[in-house]
Formats: C-alpha cells, sequence, structure tokens
C-alpha cells in the first residue's frame, strides 16, 4: 500500500479538491507547477501528470493547450479529475508497473508524488516514469526535503537512465540551497 493510501485511506478526492478551491478562491496562486512547466525550454507539447491527484495540474496544463494525461492510484482522487475534466484522458494505475504506449515530453511527478510511494518502490517508480520521457524530455519532480533528500532522489534518477538538469527550491523557480525545505528537480533523458 502506498504511503498516500495509508495516511489517506484512499477516500480524500473530495476533501483534496476543496482544499485547493479554497485556496484559489483566497487568492493563493495554485498553479505553481503548471507555470514551472510553462517555463521549461524548449517548451512542451504533451505532459503525462503522474500521480495527478484530482487534476488540478492536469486540468491547468490543458487549459494552456498541452496534451495532458493524468495518471493516479487512488480511484477517489480520480473521481474527481474526471467529474471537473471528463474530456481528458484519466488513468488508474500504480507507478511502479506504469505501461503507456506513449512517451511524453515531460513527465511531471508534483505534489510529494515520490515520498506519498509504497516503501520501497521509489527506484521502479522514477524508472517507469523515465522510460515515458521521449528522448530529449524531462522528468520533473517536486517534494518535501524533511521526507527525502535531494541526493537521495538523485540517486533514483541516475539509476533511472537520466542527467540532471537543474534543481529548484520552490516552483517559482528558487535557487536550489542545502537547507532548501522543497526540491524540484529537472532530469532529462539523453537524446
Amino acid at each position: 500500500m502506498s504511503r498516500w493510501r495509508d495516511e489517506t485511506g484512499g477516500t480524500r478526492g473530495p476533501a483534496y479538491e476543496a482544499h485547493f478551491r479554497a485556496l484559489a478562491a483566497s487568492g493563493k496562486d495554485v498553479h505553481g507547477e503548471a507555470d514551472f512547466v510553462g517555463r521549461l525550454d524548449p517548451s512542451p507539447t504533451t505532459v503525462l501528470d503522474a500521480g495527478c491527484g484530482t487534476g488540478r495540474v492536469a486540468r491547468e496544463l490543458a487549459r494552456r493547450g498541452l496534451s495532458v494525461v493524468g495518471v493516479d492510484s487512488d480511484p477517489s482522487m480520480l473521481d474527481v479529475a474526471r467529474e471537473q475534466a471528463p474530456e481528458l484522458r484519466w488513468q488508474l494505475a500504480d507507478l511502479a508497473e506504469l505501461q503507456l504506449e506513449e512517451l511524453f515530453d515531460v513527465v511531471l511527478l508534483a505534489g510529494n508524488v515520490v515520498v506519498f510511494l509504497a516503501p520501497g518502490t521509489e527506484a521502479e517508480v522514477v524508472g517507469r516514469c523515465a522510460a515515458h520521457v521521449r528522448p530529449g524530455g524531462v522528468l520533473v519532480s517536486g517534494w518535501r526535503t524533511d521526507r527525502m533528500s535531494r541526493t537521495a532522489y538523485d540517486v533514483l534518477a541516475l539509476g533511472a537512465g537520466l542527467e540532471q538538469v537543474a534543481r529548484y527550491a520552490t516552483w517559482d523557480g528558487a535557487p536550489w540551497s542545502d537547507g532548501a525545505d522543497w526540491c524540484v528537480s529537472v532530469d532529462s533523458k539523453p537524446s
């Protein structure tokens, strides 16, 4: 069982969506991950939102004109995603066993996905996600560093055959520092 399902019971979809709607209504910017993807160079056209949750990021990327597929292992989250954007492709899948028949410019692991995986599956998940990145594309992952160190993630990315492009301390692109609470990692698949 994933840490997410263990911590939430796998029924948090509606509450999770309500939380982000309340943040947006209060004036908070809830699209940092989509903004980050939009700043990538070259500009991507296809994105796999791996661990998409209720589809907040995928929906925003689609609104901006990108072709997006969302995958999550929590049916309660995907129920909300499908209700909010039935025109998008949503797939229920364990990321450690992910097998889509397509490659993407960007595979995105936002919102602490890597720290909510089933213990011991981190290498398989990063490997399966890397397998869905087209040559020259990138895997972008963000997580709280109190749950996984940057160096631990770097080992996973290297093991998946990825090359480090950049590290940031926020989705806004703040420079990485060793004391940062958050890490956003950009790793490329060699051409």
